[in-house]
C-alpha cells in the first residue's frame, strides 16, 4: 500500500520578497521543513519567473511555494515541473466553470483559452526542491508579448479567493506527488501530455534569435520536449522558452 497523503501546513505572510527565496534561505540555514509545508504571501515585492523574468505580484493573486525532499528512487528532480503543472491544472478545473479550456505549456506555464494564468519555478538546494507557483486569481498583470487572464475574469467576476485556491492546490500537489513516486514516471508524463498543447502544434523554442521552430512530437522518457523540424529530424529540447506559433506568443 502507498503512503498516506499528508495534510498540508500553510503559513501566510502579508508581504515578502519571494516565497521561493524565503524557503531556499530557510532550508539553507538548516531549518527542518517537512513536505506538505506551504508558504503563501499576500503580496511579493521581488517575485520572479523563469529566466529571471519579473513576476508581478499584486495582492489578490496567489503566490506560494512548497518543498519536496528528494528520496532514493525518486524520478529525476526536474520532472517535478510536471507534478506541479498537473496540480495547477487540477486546481484550475475545480476553480473555473466546467469545460473552460485549460492547457499546459512546456515546461512551466498554464494557459486558459491560450492566455497565461499560472507559472511555475523550480529551484534546488541540496536534497530539496522548492516549487514556486503563481496563479492569477483576481488580476491578470501585463506580461510583455503575452496575453494573460485570471480566475476572476474567467468566472465572470466571481471566485477570487487566493486562500481557497491554495487549499485546492496543496491537496492536488500532494496527490500528484504521490503518483510521481508510486507509479511509473510515464504515467505522470502521459497525464501531462493529455493536458498540454496537442501533438502537432507548431512551437518556437528560444531563446530569441536562436529559436528553433517545429511541431510538438511529445516528450521523451525523462520529460524533454521532442520537436519535429521541417526537415523531418527530431530535436530533443531539455531547456528553452516555448512560444505557440498557432496561438501567438503565449
Amino acid at each position: 500500500m502507498g503512503e498516506l497523503i499528508q495534510t498540508p501546513t500553510i503559513e501566510v505572510v502579508e508581504e515578502t520578497g519571494s516565497t521561493n527565496a524565503d524557503l531556499l534561505q530557510r532550508l539553507g540555514s538548516g531549518e527542518d521543513l517537512a513536505e506538505g509545508y506551504w508558504l503563501q504571501a499576500e503580496r511579493q515585492t521581488g517575485g520572479r519567473g523563469r529566466l529571471g523574468r519579473k513576476w508581478e505580484s499584486p495582492k489578490g493573486n496567489l503566490f506560494c511555494s512548497t518543498l519536496v525532499s528528494l528520496r532514493d528512487g525518486d524520478p529525476p528532480a526536474h520532472t517535478l515541473s510536471f507534478v506541479a503543472g498537473l496540480a495547477v491544472a487540477d486546481t484550475l478545473r475545480r476553480s473555473l466553470f466546467a469545460n473552460t479550456p485549460i492547457m499546459l505549456k512546456w515546461p512551466n506555464d498554464a494557459l486558459v483559452r491560450g492566455d497565461k494564468i499560472a507559472g511555475i519555478l523550480l529551484e534546488r538546494t541540496g536534497a530539496s526542491v522548492v516549487v514556486g507557483i503563481g496563479v492569477n486569481v483576481c488580476y491578470a498583470p501585463e506580461v510583455p508579448g503575452r496575453q494573460t487572464t485570471s480566475i476572476l475574469y474567467e468566472n465572470g467576476k466571481h471566485g477570487g479567493n487566493p486562500g481557497l485556491v491554495l487549499s485546492i492546490l496543496a491537496d492536488a500537489f500532494a496527490a500528484r506527488l504521490m503518483q510521481w513516486r508510486e507509479q511509473p514516471l510515464a504515467q505522470t508524463l502521459d497525464d501531462w501530455t493529455n493536458v498540454a498543447h496537442p501533438i502537432g502544434s507548431q512551437l518556437s523554442v528560444g531563446p530569441g534569435d536562436e529559436a528553433v521552430t517545429g511541431v510538438f512530437a511529445g516528450l521523451d522518457e525523462d520529460g524533454a520536449l521532442l520537436l519535429r523540424l521541417a526537415n523531418g529530424a527530431l530535436r530533443t529540447i531539455h531547456a528553452g522558452d516555448v512560444s505557440m506559433i498557432t496561438q501567438g506568443n503565449s
